[in-house]
Order: structure tokens, then sequence, then C-alpha cells
């Protein structure tokens, strides 16, 4: 197939060329994608995301010893956690936890973290979120007989 330009020549595509076009252009408008570690970074435990919405973004910050790396856009701060966070925790109803690190829109990095891994450590996340939520941690709930 030959693709017209300006000046009335054309360039020869195959089709190969044109299918990974197609590709390309759908695959940068549909769906989520997984948020990047940042270059000179290494995700040895692989990656998974906490999202919090946006406002309670800033009032986390001040609670944490260590903060890894933080994405943002319009509605949410996503925070990068080692994968498999979850296992075991509750984390706040208004608090998504998304494994493999996938967000809808295309987040920005706020905050780069410290050192050569990515991220937060997940417990104090957990309590600094509970605690910002007015959340009861999991631990702390009395059981019922």
């Amino acid at each position: 197939m030959a693709v017209s330009g300006a000046s009335g020549g054309g360039q020869v595509l195959s089709l190969d060329t044109l299918v990974r076009l197609r590709r390309s252009v759908r695959t940068a408008d549909a769906g989520p994608r997984r948020l990047s570690v940042p270059d000179g970074m290494t995700a040895p435990l692989g990656c998974d995301a906490v999202a919090v919405p946006a406002r309670f973004g800033p009032l986390v910050l001040p609670l944490l010893p260590r903060v890894g790396c933080v994405y943002a856009d319009e509605t949410h701060w996503w925070w990068m956690v080692p994968a498999d966070s979850d296992y075991a925790l509750e984390w706040p109803a208004s608090v998504r936890y998304v494994t493999g690190a996938m967000a809808m829109d295309a987040p920005r990095l706020i905050r780069r973290a410290a050192g050569t891994v990515p991220y937060t450590p997940p417990i104090p996340l957990y309590l600094a979120l509970c605690r910002v939520t007015g959340t009861t941690p999991t631990w702390s709930r009395q059981l019922s007989a």
C-alpha cells in the first residue's frame, strides 16, 4: 500500500506496519496502563498500587516514615507497593488496591522514591490510610463469638 504525502510521492507500508500502527493507536486510547517504574529503579518484589482519593494524599504524606513513588491524576493518588501487599489486610473502603499497578488514566509521577526501589512500605501506608479515613485496622477490631 502506498501512502501519499503532500508532494504526491508515496511511501510503501507493509501490512505488518499498518497492523502495528493500528494496534498502537488502539492501545493508547484504551484501558488501564501499568504505572512505570522510574529509570534507574528496580522492582525486585513486583509492583501493585494503592489508589487513594486525591483529597487524602496530602494528609497521608506526613504520616509516613518513608515514601516511595507516588503518581497522581485529578481524582487519585497512586502509591507503589510491593506485589501482594494486600495479603491479610482489609484496606479502607475508599481505598482501592490494584494488582499489577494498573491505572485507568495516565497519572504522572509526583514524588520519586529515594534510593533504587519504588516502594512505599505497605504497613505504614495502611495505618496512615486507616487514620485519615477513620477506619479501625483489621487486627484492632473486636472479635465476636
